[in-house]
């Protein structure tokens, strides 16, 4: 209980005049007891009379007010808007990709302690046959043949990558929340693969409001993602048989090259003529740079590849396979690997004596290396992906034939080695 104490001092001398001095005001919820002290000195009782009236209809008046205020700040829209509005999103996601792995971990988890039920998310594997249907149905929705993940979708508008979706996420939800929320987006078969009940967007208003709970799955609907897969190597080749199929060819051509290679420079059989540089090699290296260079503007800009008819180019770039130890881009370190090969034939090709001896067995070293880690990432697409990437075929076989063009070269240099080594016994 609390009390609302007013003393007032009225007097009537000569017209009308009034003091009223507020002595104690507690302000709470709820105004229980009001006791109104009043001592009028008035010669005339009708008048006394009148301004009682006056201020018991000004007292009724203010508490009209006050319980008008507070059934406005009640049912705020600020609160409705809470109840009865949803922001709901599709995510595509590879449980291979590391950009899909740091949205979901790293982007997603403040979101949802901001928003609460307001964020609903549901991923999509892709890897699984009904998730590959949704996807291929999301990309031809918005004009696409191809498209790497993460990939969302939220009302018309979809978001690529793990730069994208951080930036501009964010400020989709803000706007779409002000507008009244947005339902599931309307891509073909995704009600009836996640057993969506057909509903209405979500505005404002009892009925939407009930409909909206009834048909958003929790934000708990998002998977818990880690960097593993489950299927075997049998399954992941037949995601893509025809790609796959092309990079064991590939990985076959290469191991054949290092076992030729190998023999090759073991023979005891002597060179007798000089090496003549082949610029086939400086060629070879301008355009594995350009390919490198291609797959480490991907990798670092996370955009979506340009893919041809064959191979997932994206599911590669977006796997955990596509940084060395979790941070150098592969397409970064093939990059620098093509200049140090062009380096060493240039000096090889410049320089005489020791120089251009070490100069062609470095350059058999940095392309040997080069075929020997493209074979076990070829190995990685088609049998721990489940996806081929034809840029990267491209580049390794372009490394591979740098490295058989580099034998010749190379075992004439140690023989140079060799003699001179003899000469100063």
């Amino acid at each position: 209980m609390a009390d609302l104490i007013i003393n007032e001092d009225v007097t009537f001398q000569n017209g009308f005049k009034s003091r009223t001095f507020i002595q104690k005001v507690i302000f709470v919820k709820h105004v229980t007891n009001v006791r109104i002290n009043a001592s009028l000195q008035s010669p005339d009782r009708e008048m006394a009379a009148t301004y009682k009236r006056r201020f018991f209809v000004k007292k009724f008046r203010a508490t009209i007010a006050i319980l008008a205020l507070a059934i406005l700040l009640t049912a705020s829209p600020a609160q409705a808007q809470t109840s009865d509005t949803a922001v709901h999103a599709i995510l595509f996601y590879s449980p291979n990709c590391g950009h899909c792995h740091y949205v979901i971990t790293e982007t997603f988890p403040p979101l949802f302690e901001k928003y609460g039920d307001q964020l609903q998310i549901v991923g999509v594997d892709i890897t699984q046959p009904d998730g590959q249907t949704l996807f291929l149905a999301a990309l031809e929705k918005f004009g696409y043949e191809q498209g790497g993940v993460p990939f969302l979708v939220v009302g018309d508008v979809y978001l690529i990558g793990s730069v994208d979706i951080p930036e501009q996420f964010p400020i989709l939800i803000e706007t779409y929340l002000a507008q009244g929320g947005v339902d599931w987006p309307d891509i073909p078969g995704l009600r009836e693969t996640l057993g969506i009940p057909a509903t209405q967007s979500p505005q404002t208003g009892p009925e939407p409001a009930a409909a909206t709970q009834t048909s958003s799955p929790p934000p708990a609907a998002l998977p818990n993602l880690t960097l593993t897969d489950n299927a075997t190597w049998r399954e992941k080749f037949v995601r893509d048989p025809a790609g796959n199929s092309l990079a064991v060819l590939t990985l076959l051509f290469m191991l054949a090259a290092v076992f030729w290679s190998v023999v090759e420079f073991g023979k005891k059989k002597k060179l007798k003529s000089p090496i003549k540089w082949s610029w086939d090699i400086p060629i070879l290296c301008l355009m594995g740079f350009g390919v490198a260079g291609y797959l480490a503007y991907v990798e670092t800009a996370h955009v979506t590849a340009v893919c041809g008819p064959v191979g997932d180019c994206n599911t590669v770039q977006q796997s955990a396979y596509a940084r060395l130890f979790g941070i150098l881009p592969i397409g970064v370190l093939g990059v620098a690997g093509y200049i140090a090969i062009a380096a060493a034939w240039l000096t090889a090709r410049l320089t005489k004596g020791q120089a251009a001896s070490w100069a062609a067995l470095a350059l058999l070293a940095f392309s040997g290396f080069g075929t020997l880690f493209s074979i076990y990432l070829t190995f990685l697409e088609p049998f721990v992906i489940g996806a081929t990437c034809a840029w990267c075929l491209t580049s390794a076989f372009l490394i591979t034939v740098i490295m058989i063009l580099s034998i010749r070269p190379a075992k004439f240099a140690m023989e140079k080695l060799k003699l001179r080594r003899a000469r100063f016994q």
